[in-house]
């Protein structure tokens, strides 16, 4: 299976499309629900969420295989650190789209600053940035599936 890029300009081509009032395939985010939700896993990587590992450490470097796999992501995936049912935070799809673009630039720059950096992954455990890359890759093709933007 092919993944999206991890290109900003890409990414916000797809985004872009994306209609506030559109039902997803599956799960009950909405399409800015999703959007922020995007920007979370940012924020994560970034290391501004605080968590803690949620698999057993034994289980770390199969999940991390996972992330380098061809396999997608599971469709009922649920995460108990990305609830589907969060609360708004952006007034509008737009303005949760500028929020996603701030911390992808946010998030390429803090790697590129710290290139040994390493944040953690409830899931994969301490990820680099081509781990975060490889996830978010997965990640956004799995979501913009979701809502027929792929």
């Amino acid at each position: 299976m092919s993944f999206i890029e991890t290109d900003l300009e890409l990414i916000l081509r797809y985004l872009d499309q994306l209609e506030a009032n559109k039902k997803p395939l599956w799960g009950k985010m909405t399409a800015q629900r999703m959007v922020e939700h995007l920007s979370d896993t940012l924020k994560l990587a970034k290391g501004e969420i605080p968590t803690k590992l949620e698999i057993p450490e034994e289980k770390v470097d199969k999940a991390r295989a996972f992330l380098y796999s061809e396999h997608p992501m599971p469709v009922d995936f649920k995460a108990s650190f990305a609830p589907e049912n969060m609360e708004l935070r952006n007034e509008s799809i737009d303005l949760a789209i500028d929020e996603f673009t701030i911390n992808w630039i946010e998030f390429e720059n803090l790697f590129e600053e710290n290139t040994d950096l390493k944040t953690l992954h409830p899931n994969f455990g301490m990820l680099n940035y081509d781990d975060w890359n490889k996830l978010n890759s997965k990640h956004l093709t799995h979501h913009l599936k979701q809502f027929e933007l792929l």
